[in-house]
């Protein structure tokens, strides 16, 4: 018995010892952790296209300063993934709803990029004050007939706030000249873009010394735009399943004032969060409508939620 039992001690002392040589050859040395991280992720630098444009017009990449700035913002946002992964499903959503309006006013498909960049495609608040996927300020929301105040801000209806994007952008093009610098416009002003030119003696944006964002504008933009188009190319991969959709609605015409939105919800299924999810544009509880005003107010197809 106590030769089995030493016999015993012997094989499991061998085994003991087997382990710990074998935990420490994979043990994470300098030299084999290095290898692993190497086969493990790679970064790799981008080829440039050597033809990118904004609206059809062409971005000077022989230029060597423009050439570098390109390459910044698609090395950014190559390789910020998440929030890369998070645009090409947004836009599956929203894209669908901007592209029929830009070309309903003319203003070339390239805009829908701008909105990307101004806020993710979501109903962002910037410290200025501006509203919106199209990140609209008060007054020029309201000087193209958006309603605005604490009970309704149109800037979060997104149709609405397509149109306001439009008008502005049209106006910014005839004073401008170019689709290019009325994009910049729309980050730095029409009358501020108009006064750098003039001050700098030159007609073109990739000419101008700007500020840091107004600087990077139109290169994000493009990037964007260039990443959105080919993502397999910039190492996205996800299936059409993976992207989001839009919930079918049909609209609800309101002409009376509605004292409280939780119990006008239940009316058709649904409940507060939904109705506000579909009309963000709705900012209170309630809705005053002293005017007697017609508001159309989107309402999910039965089943989407259930």
């Amino acid at each position: 018995m106590k030769i089995v039992q030493k016999a015993l001690a012997f094989v499991g002392l061998l085994s003991l010892c087997g382990l710990f040589i074998y935990a420490l050859q994979d043990a994470p040395t300098d030299e084999n952790f290095e290898t692993k991280l190497i086969n493990d992720y790679n970064v790799y630098a981008l080829q440039i296209p050597d033809n990118l444009d904004f609206a059809g017009e062409p971005l000077p990449l022989s230029n060597p300063d423009i050439y570098e700035r390109m390459d910044r913002e698609l090395l950014v946002n190559t390789y910020w993934q998440s929030n890369g992964l998070l645009m090409f499903k947004r836009a599956e959503k929203y894209f669908p709803i901007i592209e029929p309006i830009l070309a309903k006013y003319g203003v070339p498909d390239d805009f829908k990029y701008l909105a990307v960049i101004e806020s993710g495609l979501t109903n962002a608040v910037s410290p200025a004050g501006a509203r919106g996927v199209w990140q609209i300020m008060k007054t020029t929301g309201r000087e193209n007939g958006l309603e605005i105040n604490e009970n309704v801000d149109e800037r979060y209806h997104l149709e609405k706030a397509t149109e306001v994007a439009c008008k502005y952008l049209l106006r910014s093009k005839a004073k401008l000249g170019s689709w290019t610098l009325a994009a910049a416009a729309y980050n730095a002003g029409t009358a501020g873009i108009s006064r750098r030119l003039k001050e700098q003696q030159v007609t073109n944006y990739y000419d101008l010394l700007l500020g840091e964002e107004t600087g990077r504008y139109m290169f994000r933009i493009v990037a964007l735009k260039e990443i959105l188009s080919h993502p397999s190319k910039y190492g996205f991969n996800f299936r059409s399943k993976d992207l989001y959709k839009n919930v079918p609605t049909y609209k609800v015409e309101v002409d009376t004032a509605v004292t409280d939105f939780s119990k006008f919800a239940q009316n058709f299924k649904i409940n507060y969060k939904i109705l506000k999810l579909h009309n963000p544009w709705l900012r209170e509880p309630h809705l005053n409508n002293k005017s007697r005003k017609v508001y159309q107010i989107e309402i999910p197809e039965e089943g989407y939620y259930q």
